[in-house]
Order: C-alpha cells, then structure tokens, then sequence
C-alpha cells in the first residue's frame, strides 16, 4: 500500500513510510487518564501524510526512520488526511528513510535552529587563511 491509495476512514493499513519530521509532543488527560500526542510527516514515493503519533512511539520514532504502519486507520481532521496506530496497530522501526534526491534530503527535526548552533562559534575565514596541506608536510 502506498500514501496515494490512503482514503479517509481507512482501516487495517499496512504501509512502510520514511518519517522526514517529528513534532513536539503535547500532553493530555482523557477520561482521567494522561497521555502524550506528537504530528510527524511521513511520505513514500507517492506523497506525503501526518502521522499521528501516541505515548511510547512518541519516544522510539525519530526524524529519518523507516517505519511500517500495521493495521493502521486513516483519519480525517479539518480536511486533511492523517494515519494513525490508532488502538489497534502497530508502528514499528524497520530502517533509516530513503533518500531519493536532493529536495527529499531535507530530514526536519524540532529543534529551533538557535539551539542547533549553542555552543557552536561561528569561524569567519578567508580562502587566503588557509593554508595548502603539503606546505605544513603532511
């Protein structure tokens, strides 16, 4: 099965996916009883979808996983698709997501780009700065 044939209020789906992003997770009380939910983009060759993500599968997928989706259900919300575990299914890792070409290299996390240089400084170098390898005899 592929994104493409995915239809609202599609059940038992077995479906491999690449997982490009990962958001933050939120937290909930349903029924008394708490939980975390977290949207990741997933997409295949034929498109893109949210996944929705529950609890523990929250903590395990990350940005650049492959993983495959059985027994999964297609949900529908404010007009767009998503696919879910939902209480039935199972998510599980079965590689790293493949990249096809430049415009699918982009593999998103939910890091704020500030946090992703901290403690990084920023080198501000010339061409002429630097020196030719076999003038330091290596």
């Amino acid at each position: 099965m592929q994104i493409k044939d995915l239809k609202p209020k599609h059940g038992n789906v077995d479906i491999v996916v690449d997982v490009v992003d990962v958001g933050i997770a939120r937290e909930f009380e349903k029924f008394g009883k708490p939980g975390k939910v977290a949207t990741a983009i997933a997409k295949d060759e034929t498109g893109d979808i949210k996944l929705t993500l529950w609890n523990d599968d929250i903590e395990k997928i990350k940005a650049g996983d492959k993983v495959h989706l059985s027994n999964g259900y297609v949900s529908e919300w404010q007009g767009e698709m998503q696919l879910t575990t939902g209480r039935l299914g199972k998510l599980e890792i079965v590689g790293k997501a493949d990249i096809q070409n430049e415009s699918d290299s982009k593999i998103r996390t939910n890091i704020p780009a500030e946090e992703k240089s901290e403690g990084f400084e920023e080198l501000d170098v010339e061409e002429e700065d630097v020196e030719d390898s076999d003038d330091e005899g290596i």
